[in-house]
């Protein structure tokens, strides 16, 4: 359930005491600019949130990008969904599975329709899956062991595979990092590397291309010939009972203006409250300050393995031991009740955590040892070029930190400010840092989307087919395929040991800690899902 946080915390200090006043009159300006006011719509049944991040890339398979995967659950529909407990449930589709576990067949529930008004086939789910696991990595490892993806008829799609893949269904039901959202056919056959451009599902939100301002506002409306599953709700399974006319998403980067426009009742929610400012909404009797998830995020660095001076992995475990945990965490969230110190890859609080190899950035830090590779390795005083988020509150502390401390231990670092969705589109740049490429940057992971070697992302090691940094590991890769074959969870998680240390060892990415994210909404919300993602279907708002 979702955990309400009371007022407990009279210590805390709120910040930009300037910002007060940027209320009412500025609220409304920003409303008006992003054609949030207009009279026709006035009577509709309309939540106005404001995510974490605006939203400019809209493909949901070429980035894993958070804001793009809110907004595709919002028109895209799933074939299975994991519930709470983590559980494959139906979702578009119910399946059987053959008895030597290597056939899988689904059929498509009735009622499915594209918003176009074509109803959804078996061969526009086979498309979306193919595609879809040409960029995921769980979905790789499926199509590893894939005979034939069919569509046996326009309800039935038959998966072959040519030896068992236990976790098929928990894979294509996972809810993050990169779901396999069903397109039509026509969109879903873009090649992967490609971006889509045009934006039909067949969830609960159409998406109203006429009204999307990239990166300023985005605006869905209820789809009325979608048809919910008649299970109660629980995560990105059940039925999803769209009780709004319109749901839009709009952006403020000032945190101040957006808690000031949520208690004025100008906005109806906030993902993500800075954790300073928390006091100003908790002492509201109008606004609710709850999380969604107990395990929180996992925020972390990804270097990019192509270019100098993290092709050395010297260099790289020079960085890692110059980073500490405690120094990033203090600044990005500052109250320990929000955040953990963790070494975990697969995140602290689930069955696979360990903390090996991760000992000093749990302690501080090795400046001394950092030193002492950046030496050894013959670092020659190449730039490290370093994106630098600036608009997303969650991201803007982790440069800040790490380039202080690696300027510490004698790395060159160029931190170059951008916004968050510029960031996005440049992290998948392989150009040379000095040609509008990147050497480093920092990003956040919900926990359950990285506890498995079998779904997260960052333990890819398959090159150019990986996740941005593109590290080439033949051993991470045979180390995850041990883990696909071993039999008991015993077995699964001696596997899972080997990967926390070869990762740390190799610095496939350095792991700094664990944090809370509060989300805020008005009271006239109710019935918002308790999961990682934020969604807007049972969401009902009083008068």
């Amino acid at each position: 359930m979702l955990k309400v946080l009371g007022l407990r915390r009279p210590d805390i200090h709120v910040a930009r005491p300037w910002a007060k006043a940027a209320t009412g009159f500025l609220a409304a300006a920003l409303l008006a600019g992003t054609s949030l006011v207009q009279p026709a719509a006035a009577k509709e049944k309309t939540i106005v949130g404001v995510m974490h991040s605006g939203l400019r890339v809209l493909d949901p398979i070429i980035t894993t990008a958070h804001i793009t995967r809110d907004h595709a659950y919002m028109i895209y529909d799933v074939l299975i969904a994991v519930d709470e407990n983590f559980t494959p449930r139906p979702q578009m589709a119910d399946w059987t599975i053959s008895d030597d576990k290597l056939t899988y067949t689904f059929t498509l529930r009735d009622g499915l329709k594209f918003h176009d008004g074509n109803p959804v086939t078996a061969a526009d789910a086979v498309a979306s899956l193919k595609r879809w696991g040409k960029r995921d990595s769980g979905g790789q490892l499926i199509f590893d062991v894939t005979e034939s993806l069919e569509a046996k008829d326009p309800k039935t799609i038959v998966w072959k595979l040519k030896k068992p893949f236990p976790a098929l269904l928990e894979t294509v039901g996972k809810q993050s990092a990169v779901p396999p959202f069903i397109m039509p056919e026509r969109v879903a056959n873009t090649p992967p590397d490609k971006a889509i451009t045009e934006y039909v599902g067949s969830g609960p939100f159409v998406f109203v291309e006429s009204e999307y301002q990239p990166g300023v506002s985005v605006t869905y409306k209820k789809f009325a010939d979608y048809v919910p599953r008649k299970e109660e709700p629980s995560w990105m399974a059940g039925g999803k009972v769209v009780k709004v006319d319109q749901v839009k998403w709009i952006t403020m980067p000032d945190a101040q203006t957006a808690i000031n426009a949520l208690l004025s009742g100008e906005i109806d929610y906030i993902e993500q409250v800075q954790i300073d400012l928390l006091p100003l909404l908790q002492a509201s009797d109008d606004v609710v300050v709850e999380t969604r998830d107990d395990l929180g995020y996992q925020t972390m660095g990804r270097m990019n393995f192509k270019h100098p001076p993290f092709d050395n992995v010297k260099i790289r475990q020079a960085a890692l031991k110059a980073l500490s945990q405690k120094d990033v965490l203090n600044t990005l969230i500052g109250n320990p009740d929000y955040y953990k110190v963790c070494g975990a890859i697969f995140g602290c609080g689930t069955p696979l955590a360990d903390e090996s190899g991760a000992e000093t950035l749990i302690k501080g830090g090795d400046k001394e040892a950092a030193k002492k590779l950046l030496k050894e390795a013959g670092y020659d005083g190449t730039p490290v070029v370093l994106m630098q988020p600036t608009d997303v509150v969650t991201l803007t502390a982790q440069p800040v930190v790490a380039a202080q401390a690696l300027r510490e231990v004698g790395f060159n670092v160029d931190m170059q400010p951008m916004d968050w969705q510029t960031l996005v589109t440049r992290r998948a740049s392989q150009a040379k840092p000095s040609e509008g490429g990147w050497n480093l940057f920092f990003t956040n992971w919900m926990v359950p989307e990285i506890n498995s070697p079998l779904i997260s992302p960052m333990l890819n090691g398959r090159g150019d087919q990986g996740w941005f940094g593109w590290p080439k590991d033949d051993k991470l890769e045979e180390l995850r395929a041990e883990f696909i074959a071993a039999d008991t969870p015993e077995k699964q998680r001696e596997v899972a040991i080997q990967i926390q240390k070869h990762t740390l060892e190799n610095v496939i990415y350095i792991p700094l800690g664990q944090y809370a994210a509060p989300q805020a909404r008005s009271k006239k919300l109710t019935g918002m899902i308790p999961a990682p993602v934020p969604v807007f279907w049972n969401v009902d708002k009083a008068d």
